[in-house]
């Protein structure tokens, strides 16, 4: 015989397929049987028709098209005989889905085959119409199966209940037509026809509030007594599973009493004492024990609130976490995570098994076990559970460590009783998984550590003695260098010693070495070394006798290829040779940052309308409550070094650069208008904001000195507010060339105060635009006060797309005061098509000397994502 003739057999095939050794044969293979079988269906062969159907399920299955032997299907399920029906509707569940038009077409064969006579041919019917059928196919044939679950053949009224599944959950609102045909299967005692009807009764209630009403009313006490008289049965071998009656049934009453349960306070008593009985007399060596424990816990948790229950429940969870058998494990750690929020004390009892499962060597079960060890953390065992992370960071694996060290910051952030224990622990994590804390993690612990100066000399020490154990951890080097040029001279000085702490001896040399060698390892990336410049920098004013080696460390990066270092370099270098005297007010420590600002920063919590507002914030994660002065100002970090000063304002850049008000007053005729002689002025050249008068270069020195000997303790930018003062008192006019210096020589800084005349308009402006959104001001003065602004605020969506959720942000400096009304909306129409208003009223502290400035965040839903857009607005109309 032909092998590849039409009446090949389906094993021959196979085995001619098998027998391919490339992939080219078998579809050489393939090609010639697809033809014979195309020819023999243009022939209309009728001998060969379900072979060749059942050759063609088999190429399905290989994944090659089959596309043409679907019509073959529908005929064969047109046949009289069972053998090609059976052929048909296999092929029928294989090679279409409810998706095929041409699936219609059997609507009416189902039927009739659902009305046979031949119970086998009725379940054929069933069967298939179970698996592929679609919505209008339900509409159409769920009398039918309705009429069948009441059939005389426990078989068929199985599979009537699997087909009624699929029915409702096409077309849930069938599901009232077969509520009561359903609460009948509950009452059969074949245990196939149990579990169909269980299930059955389960989905129903997922999709119908009439069932689940009818079925907790009618039915719950008989599933009760069901599931007792299952847990108490003797010993039958035809349902017998590990010497357990029927798991399967259990389970799925199990499942049935978990929906009835739900949100009743009746229904749940009800359960409670067979639910005991499960839990209590359920054997757990084998399998299919747990698989009924696991379901009976997960039903005890999603019932009304029996505290005995829960803690039973809890405990064979705890159970499951010492088996051998990482599913078992992994399942309980799963439902664990659920029993927390409703009973963690019965949870926390299990804290040390938990524990041991972050060690575990299945990577799966390490993680599950961390995520429910974050979630156990208290105030009372966040020291214990903490030490526990924290050893065991040291011998983790590498892929676990990056998990590990960002919920161990986590808990010491969130948790933390004092600032001692927050900077130890930060320390031993930067120790161990330096590399692996994130940015805003070693951020926050800088801000914490300048609000504990009683910590300063322990943590510069301690900090000192983890880099000399090991510097390959970018982070902790960071903060070391960070420190050491903060706190030097506690570090040499041993100053700031703590009881629980022994002395060590560090000399200046070895401060520098520390800092020279982070510098210098060619593993250190760039902000690492920028912040060893500026230590080394600091350092040479606390360092005296290191200055010059110092100096030298500094001109070696004057080489670099790294602009930044370069620049960096070529500046410090400046100022350690020519700007002696005004080095130490330059280097001097930072102020301290405002913990519950940067807080809540991080958060993302500061609201817009807490712009101008004082306030307190509760207690923080490291004990210590702080005000907030600013909030959203340092939110969106308006006073940091990238605020451009307003056009207005005529170039303040010492302003722009430290925050501080150093613009000249405006112009007064006299005779001191002289040329400025180079190299006579070292302040103004260091900070390149003009060239005023020998005479007044003199006297801007001599404040600068009396104001360090006077107010050293107020900081850098007290010194530098008095000095602008002064230097505006003194001088008569600024000098209209620049000097190109240190600060990339910046001009002249001349603000000349905008007279006010009765009734001024201001143009409106575009103050914000990007490709999706536009904003535009319009600008009004109240009378009589010059000082406030009110700015109206239109937002104008430019996309296709609706924005939903939109919220506006804005900050301004510390002489301005913001006061943001709520807007018109939150839902901005796409295409221009609408917009929303928001008022916002600007008062001017310095009206007439700077202009307004101001930093604006927009946050929107696009499609159900986030969307930010933030910007610096400086082109305010002039005089406002």
């Amino acid at each position: 015989m032909n092998p590849f003739s039409s009446g090949t057999r389906l094993r021959d095939m196979i085995r001619a397929i098998r027998a391919c050794k490339t992939a080219a044969e078998e579809r050489a293979v393939i090609r010639k049987e697809c033809a014979s079988i195309r020819a023999s269906i243009s022939e209309n062969d009728q001998d060969y028709m379900h072979r060749n159907l059942a050759k063609l399920m088999f190429i399905h299955m290989l994944g090659y098209p089959t596309h043409f032997g679907q019509m073959e299907c529908l005929k064969l399920i047109a046949s009289p005989g069972f053998p090609e029906k059976r052929i048909g509707y296999l092929g029928l569940m294989l090679l279409l889905d409810e998706r095929q038009e041409v699936l219609m077409l059997v609507t009416n064969s189902i039927k009739q085959d659902l009305n046979h006579t031949n119970q086998y041919i009725v379940g054929l019917a069933l069967c298939a119409l179970g698996n592929i059928c679609s919505a209008e196919m339900a509409r159409d044939l769920a009398p039918e199966v309705e009429r069948l679950l009441q059939f005389r053949d426990p078989n068929i009224r199985k599979k009537a209940a699997l087909c009624t599944i699929r029915i409702i959950k096409k077309v849930p609102d069938l599901a009232e037509n077969f509520i009561n045909a359903a609460a009948a299967l509950l009452k059969e005692k074949h245990h196939g026809v149990l579990i169909t009807g269980a299930q059955l009764c389960t989905d129903m209630c997922k999709v119908s509030t009439e069932a689940h009403e009818h079925f907790r009313k009618k039915c719950l006490d008989g599933v009760v007594k069901l599931l007792r008289d299952l847990a108490n049965s003797p010993y039958a071998p035809e349902y017998d599973i590990s010497g357990i009656t029927d798991p399967l049934l259990h389970i799925r009453l199990l499942k049935l009493l978990h929906v009835l349960g739900q949100g009743d306070v009746d229904a749940s008593d009800t359960m409670n004492d067979v639910l005991a009985q499960v839990a209590t007399k359920t054997e757990s060596n084998k399998n299919a024990g747990n698989a009924i424990l696991y379901e009976c816990v997960a039903t005890i948790m999603s019932i009304e609130d029996n505290g005995g229950l829960r803690v039973l429940a809890v405990n064979i969870l705890g159970r499951f976490l010492s088996s051998r058998d990482n599913n078992i494990r992994y399942v309980a750690l799963n439902m664990l995570m659920k029993a927390i929020s409703l009973d963690s004390q019965a949870v926390q009892r299990h804290r040390a098994t938990i524990v041991e499962c972050v060690k575990d060597p299945d990577a799966s079960i390490r993680k599950r076990a961390l995520e429910l060890v974050y979630l156990l953390v208290n105030e009372s065992n966040a020291k214990s559970l903490t030490k526990e992370l924290v050893d065991y960071l040291e011998v983790s694996d590498l892929e676990f460590k990056e998990d590990l060290t960002a919920k161990i910051c986590s808990i010491v952030e969130k948790f933390s009783p004092e600032k001692l224990w927050y900077i130890d622990q930060m320390v031993k994590v930067l120790s161990e998984a330096g590399n692996y804390v994130k940015d805003e993690v070693w951020h926050a612990l800088i801000v914490v550590i300048t609000n504990a100066p009683n910590l300063h000399g322990y943590t510069v020490r301690a900090l000192y003695k983890a880099v000399q154990k090991t510097s390959e951890q970018e982070t902790l080097v960071r903060v070391a260098v960070w420190c050491i040029g903060e706190y030097g001279e506690m570090l040499v000085s041993n100053a700031g010693m703590l009881d629980v702490e022994d002395p060590i001896t560090v000399t200046e040399a070895d401060a520098v070495d520390l800092v020279e060698t982070a510098i210098k390892r060619h593993s250190s990336d760039l902000t690492t070394q920028a912040m060893c410049l500026v230590a080394l920098l600091k350092l040479s004013s606390r360092y005296p006798s290191c200055a010059k080696r110092i100096n030298d460390t500094v001109l070696h990066q004057k080489g670099s290829l790294v602009l930044e270092l370069q620049q960096r370099a070529i500046e410090f270098n400046s100022i350690i040779e020519k700007h002696e005297k005004i080095r130490a007010a330059l280097v001097e420590r930072m102020p301290v940052l405002d913990e519950a600002t940067y807080s809540g920063r991080r958060a993302g919590s500061v609201p817009a309308a807490a712009s101008t507002s004082l306030g307190a914030l509760p207690k923080m994660s490291n004990g210590v409550a702080k005000p907030i002065s600013a909030p959203l100002v340092d939110l969106l970090d308006l006073s940091s070094d990238d605020v451009q000063a307003p056009s207005s304002s005529g170039g303040d850049f010492l302003h722009d650069l430290l925050g501080v008000d150093l613009s000249p007053a405006s112009p007064v005729s006299g005779t001191n208008n002289q040329a400025p002689k180079n190299g006579t002025d070292a302040l103004l050249d260091l900070l390149s904001v003009g060239a005023p008068t020998a005479q007044s270069n003199s006297s801007m020195l001599d404040m600068l000195s009396s104001e360090q000997d006077n107010k050293r303790s107020e900081g850098l930018l007290d010194n530098f507010a008095s000095l602008s003062t002064s230097s505006a008192r003194s001088s008569s006019a600024v000098a209209s060339s620049s000097m190109m210096d240190l600060l990339d020589g910046f001009g002249p800084s001349s603000s000349v105060p905008v007279a006010e005349t009765d009734g001024p308009s201001y143009p409106s402006v575009v103050a914000f635009e990007s490709s999706s959104l536009r904003i535009t001001f319009n600008f009004s003065k109240e009378p009589g006060n010059p000082q406030t602004t009110v700015i109206e605020a239109q937002f104008v969506n430019k996309s296709s797309d609706v924005y939903s959720n939109f919220v506006f942000q804005a900050a301004v400096p510390k002489f301005l005061q913001l006061h943001l009304e709520p807007a018109s909306g939150n839902t901005l129409p796409a295409s221009g098509n609408g917009s929303i208003t928001q008022k916002l009223e600007v008062s001017n502290s310095q009206h007439g000397n700077k202009s307004l400035v101001m930093r604006v965040r927009i946050n929107y839903k696009v499609n159900g994502k986030d969307v930010l857009e933030d910007g610096q607005i400086s082109n305010f109309p002039r005089g406002l």
